[in-house]
């Protein structure tokens, strides 16, 4: 099975899930954790352990973030790192809520890992444009 997690600055990742669940209705693999204000590192580790905790070991682990080079994320690794679990692990930095969307909607129909990242990174560009009038 494939879980994705939403880790992000501030509450973006939380407000992004909150979206999904409205779009997607309540998936239990998809989580958020996020790096609240005046959080120190250790809290957002132990808040990233808890979670890491729920997603079963053979399970694969989709990572969303906000920020490629961010703590939040690089704390996060850190933790998949102590757990041997970054070989099943991709990592895709600029969030935004068409990657999201069709991370859920795709990560169990695109069987090889390394294409799903591609896909997401793909739609996550495709989602960045402007209003032409």
């Amino acid at each position: 099975m494939r879980n994705i997690v939403l880790i992000s600055h501030g509450e973006l990742a939380q407000g992004m899930h909150s979206v999904v669940k409205m779009i997607a209705g309540d998936r239990k693999e998809v989580y958020s954790i996020c790096l609240k204000q005046d959080m120190d590192a250790g809290l957002f580790m132990e808040e990233c352990e808890k979670v890491f905790s729920l997603i079963p070991e053979n399970d694969q682990i989709i990572l969303l973030t906000d920020i490629l080079s961010g703590s939040p994320i690089l704390n996060a690794l850190s933790v998949l790192e102590n757990k041997n679990r970054e070989e099943q692990t991709i990592v895709i930095g600029g969030m935004n809520m068409p990657m999201v969307l069709e991370a859920v909607f795709k990560k169990d129909h695109i069987e090889d890992l390394h294409l799903l990242k591609e896909t997401l990174i793909e739609e996550a560009k495709k989602g960045i444009s402007g209003l032409v009038k």
